[in-house]
């Protein structure tokens, strides 16, 4: 009677599959919130999932892959915004925008993973490439494709500027008055100056 098959180090099976790759992701967004991306490892984001490091690569790839599919997952609010510019009036949409992006900043739920993402790309230039990916196919180049106006690519980098600019300062780096000012304050300053970068002349 031979014995019960032996299973390849480091690989869960298949109905483990999903659950595994949600627990090293779910590690992966924790390691690199705490530590950032320069100091975080492969290792270490195995370590805390409870996996073989050869999981991590198996299912992601190199540390890169696996920040970038962690960023995708925490910045997926964001990248809603598209659906913000294109639901009701054009006249409207910089404060449809504009309110969107500073509620996602407000919540600390989503507010949390996207500090530890922006950290990482202003602090390392791998980070910040794949940081720049997401966010010119993603978010920009999704926004630019509903304007139906010249220069849209252009219109959409300068309302992403003004409103990521406006967040590193108030939640961030947390520059006063800004960092305390009313929300409410603040989004009525902004919103015209992105309405003017997507829809003004």
């Amino acid at each position: 009677m031979t014995g019960p098959i032996a299973r390849r180090r480091g690989r869960p099976p298949r109905a483990e599959s999903a659950d595994t790759r949600e627990r090293i992701l779910g590690a992966a967004r924790e390691e690199f919130s705490e530590r950032g991306y320069e100091k975080t490892s492969v290792r270490g984001i195995a370590k805390a999932a409870g996996v073989d490091p050869a999981l991590v690569h198996h299912y992601f790839g190199t540390k890169e892959q696996v920040f970038e599919a962690a960023i995708e997952v925490a910045a997926g609010p964001v990248l809603n915004g598209p659906t913000a510019v294109a639901e009701g009036p054009p006249d409207e949409v910089g404060e449809r925008l504009t309110r969107f992006m500073f509620g996602v900043w407000e919540n600390p739920a989503t507010r949390t993973p996207l500090l530890a993402i922006v950290r990482s790309a202003v602090n390392n230039e791998t980070a910040a490439a794949v940081f720049r990916r997401l966010v010119v196919s993603q978010l920009l180049g999704r926004i630019a494709a509903r304007l139906d106006l010249p220069d849209a690519e252009l219109r959409a980098e300068l309302a992403a500027a003004q409103l990521v600019g406006c967040a590193m300062l108030r939640y961030v780096i947390k520059v006063e008055p800004l960092a305390s000012a009313d929300l409410e304050q603040v989004v009525a300053r902004v919103a015209p100056v992105v309405q003017a970068h997507l829809t003004g002349p």
